[in-house]
Parts: structure tokens; C-alpha cells; sequence
């Protein structure tokens, strides 16, 4: 919300959208490409049973959680970050 305590800009808007969006996306790509490290031995190889078994599983908890906590970390990162009064630029003195 603004610093006045109404309701949020257009700007604010987009920029929280544009935010998630990019929240999402890159926290897809970080968990498939962990995903497919840590199983992708298992499904391009012949592995014993219970390794490849040992190997999908790491993969189907670690990429979710990956996922999650990207998300998370990026919306924070987000929220915490202060927002320039006006556009280009970066400090009141410039």
C-alpha cells in the first residue's frame, strides 16, 4: 500500500503481478532443472532398484520444496525492497 495508508497504484499493481509472475517462472525452471539432476540418472541410466527408486524420490520432495521456498524468498525480497518515488530514479537526491 502507499505510504499514506490507501489504496495501492496502478503502478504498485503491475509491478506486484510482473513480480509474481516472474516469482513463479523462475521458481518452475530452478525445480525442474533440480528435478532432472537429481533424477534424471535414475531415468536415463540403468540403475539397481533401489537407487533409481532412492533417486525419484529425493527428486519429488527436493523440486517442490525448491519451488516453494524460491517463491517465497523472491516475494519477500520483493515486499522488503524499498520503491523508488519516481520512476528512473534511484534516490530523492538524484
Amino acid at each position: 500500500m502507499t505510504a499514506h495508508g490507501g489504496r495501492r497504484s496502478q503502478a504498485e499493481r503491475d509491478a506486484m503481478t510482473v513480480e509474481i509472475g516472474y516469482a513463479l517462472c523462475s521458481a518452475a525452471f530452478a525445480a525442474a532443472v533440480v528435478f532432472g539432476a537429481v533424477a534424471g540418472p535414475a531415468l536415463l541410466f540403468t540403475l539397481p532398484h533401489t537407487a533409481a527408486l532412492l533417486l525419484l524420490r529425493a527428486g519429488m520432495v527436493l523440486a517442490p520444496v525448491l519451488f516453494v521456498w524460491r517463491v517465497v524468498s523472491v516475494l519477500l525480497r520483493f515486499r522488503a525492497s524499498p520503491q523508488p518515488s519516481q520512476p528512473g530514479r534511484t534516490s530523492p537526491d538524484s
